[in-house]
């Protein structure tokens, strides 16, 4: 089933205007039908260019030394080497590459694990097409994409991992506060810059000093360490009323 969904996306979806620059993309996938339907699919959106195609790491390791990638896709359970070990090392030897898991696997142990390791974005391959193009447009935008996986394994993250954890905590300024809040809500660093009244070099400097207070390397990394200190609100007051709305039929 999961396979069928993406064969049967034969047009582009009308998410080609927000892909304002041409992004270069790589597949790993050892099952061969999936990992060509899905550059053909991948292929027909405008703006988004399929650079690598592998069956494992290895081979993508040597394939990334002749090509520039901007997004890699990746499944989670791969021959030879496993999906968290992956991408440990092409964060360390490509840190500028965003990575998004594409799998089956709902385990949330091993999907948090895959946020601690530096992954930018989580989908499901029973998701639908609709939502991995918009995954790719906030990934190029260095936005997050918070889809269904995503957002279950950085509650999951809350409620277990930082129980556990001694580490004081670090004191933000109100500004710092505001701009976690508006990456929780899928902003970009124009959007944001917009919101404040800042230029975005401004928000750019924001975001690595507080990745350097904290000692993190990612915007997921901040967002974890802020959902766990319960510095952010995690649903929009729209959300909320929807919420109690709902409560209230039950």
């Amino acid at each position: 089933m999961c396979n069928r969904r993406i064969i049967a996306a034969v047009k582009p979806y009308n998410y080609n205007l927000m892909l304002s620059k041409l992004t270069n993309v790589a597949i790993v996938d050892d099952h061969t039908l999936f990992r060509k339907t899905l550059n053909n699919f991948l292929s027909s959106q405008e703006n988004v260019q399929v650079v690598v195609q592998s069956p494992d790491i290895p081979d993508l390791l040597e394939k990334l030394k002749q090509e520039h990638v901007d997004i890699l896709i990746m499944d989670l359970f791969m021959p030879k080497l496993f999906g968290n070990d992956a991408v440990k090392i092409i964060q360390s030897e490509y840190p500028e590459i965003r990575i998004l898991v594409l799998s089956m696997c709902t385990d949330m142990e091993l999907l948090s694990g895959l946020l601690d390791a530096g992954v930018a974005g989580i989908l499901s391959k029973t998701d639908e097409p609709e939502e991995l193009i918009q995954a790719i447009v906030a990934l190029s935008e260095q936005r997050i994409f918070r889809s269904r996986l995503f957002t279950e394994a950085m509650y999951w993250n809350k409620q277990n991992n930082f129980k556990k954890s001694g580490v004081a905590e670090i004191p933000l300024n109100d500004r710092e506060r505001e701009v976690l809040q508006l990456l929780w809500e899928e902003k970009s660093n124009k959007e944001i810059a917009d919101h404040l009244f800042l230029s975005v070099r401004s928000i750019e400097k924001i975001r690595q000093d507080m990745k350097e207070k904290l000692g993190v390397r990612s915007t997921v990394g901040l967002l974890k360490y802020a959902i766990s200190r319960k510095i952010i609100r995690l649903h929009s007051p729209e959300e909320d009323a929807n919420h109690h709305m709902a409560s209230a039929f039950l």
